[in-house]
């Protein structure tokens, strides 16, 4: 399934069912290229079914998402036609860890570790509100990265 995957409008061509197959191998992929060079895990792992969602619903690039937590886009990298680059994941010249405005059309901002989407996402929205556009804009929050205060983290 995963091959089949080179675009967004390909990833909508799926049923629910081919959709779960194809997460179940991105997982595998992600572990493979991770394991094998270093990289954020987790945050990807779990952001699978979410990311299958958001190019399942809105139209990228037109359409912006924002990841507040930039290394859990690889499942997005995939799905925006960047799925064998990723093999060059923290190697000479390889693929950005991070969504990069430069490697694709598909990443509307460079984001870092966290906290600046909701605020990028207010910008882009209150742009496209002036140039009269009515595209969307998804700010994307995870990672615990929200509840920072002094530097610590806390859960309320």
């Amino acid at each position: 399934m995963l091959e089949k995957i080179n675009s967004p409008e390909d990833l909508k061509r799926l049923n629910i069912e081919d959709k779960k197959i194809l997460a179940d191998e991105i997982r595998k992929y992600i572990l493979g290229i991770v394991s094998e060079n270093g990289g954020h895990l987790a945050s990807n792992l779990g952001v699978v079914e979410l990311t299958i969602a958001l190019h399942s619903v809105f139209n990228v690039p037109e359409d912006k998402i924002i990841w507040d937590v930039g290394h859990q886009s690889y499942v997005h990298k995939i799905i925006t036609g960047r799925r064998e680059e990723l093999k060059t994941l923290r190697k000479l010249n390889g693929i950005a860890g991070f969504p990069k405005t430069n490697e694709s059309d598909a990443d509307c901002f460079n984001t870092g570790h966290s906290s600046t989407s909701i605020s990028v996402a207010l910008g882009m929205a209150r742009a496209r509100d002036i140039e009269r556009k009515d595209n969307s804009v998804i700010a994307v929050i995870g990672d615990r990265s929200i509840n920072r205060r002094n530097g610590t983290r806390s859960i309320k």
